[in-house]
């Protein structure tokens, strides 16, 4: 297990690491404390992170991000990534049910060393930590398409041209394993290709292709 952070106070790793079960056994403290305060500390960061990267998002969009971010599934994946679950101490029920694969058990352990580094080198060191953890994570997620930015370009070529024309979106090409497979799609706007963009799913493709093209109408002068 390598966390990519060195504790100052070895006890509070040894602490975020201490399952209720384990704690239950022992007659020792749990980690459900440090969990509840690094949860908080997740949502600052995150937030204060979101609202610089995606500045055209309204409250609820961002909301929405947050969400996807801070999930169960999410954390659960981050954990697996620093190999959380080998360094979990269990008690003897859990360990029988192998609690260190459950994404509940992984996700809340997780908030456990973020709390953990909290308390150890305040918030800072425990923003860099997160947001180094999350890498791209944050700025790539998918949840973004949750804006959907295909009714937005609709919505901006019928103001625009006062027409009724409609956006299409052509598949050009998919590529990979079924169980992991990429979208290729063209956004198009009376027979003229306007965006492109790629996906795990066809839906997210559109949507990406979708996005190309709006920020460029946007951004741009130009008349399609």
């Amino acid at each position: 297990m390598d966390i990519g952070y060195n504790f100052n106070d070895k006890a509070l790793l040894e602490l975020a690491l201490t399952h209720i079960s384990f704690a239950n056994d022992t007659k020792r403290e749990s980690n459900q404390r440090l969990e509840f305060l690094g949860d908080s500390v997740l949502s600052h960061i995150i937030a204060m992170e979101i609202y610089k990267l995606f500045p055209k998002c309204d409250e609820g969009e961002l909301t929405k991000i947050r969400a996807s971010l801070v999930c169960e599934k999410s954390l659960a994946q981050l954990s697996r990534e620093l190999d959380l679950g080998s360094g979990i101490k269990f008690g003897r029920s859990e360990k029988m049910s192998d609690g260190k694969h459950k994404d509940s058990i992984l996700a809340d352990t997780f908030e456990a060393v973020l709390g953990a580094i909290y308390l150890d080198s305040g918030f800072e060191q425990a923003r860099d930590w997160t947001l180094k953890t999350f890498g791209d994570k944050i700025k790539n997620v998918q949840v973004i398409s949750e804006i959907n930015y295909k009714s937005e370009l609709q919505i901006y070529f019928q103001k625009r041209d006062k027409g009724s024309e409609v956006v299409n979106y052509r598949l050009i090409s998919k590529t990979g394993p079924d169980h992991d497979p990429m979208f290729y799609v063209e956004a198009i706007y009376k027979n003229k290709v306007i965006g492109k963009g790629s996906g795990k799913t066809l839906k997210h493709a559109e949507q990406n292709a979708a996005k190309m093209a709006f920020e460029g109408m946007e951004n741009k002068n130009e008349k399609v």
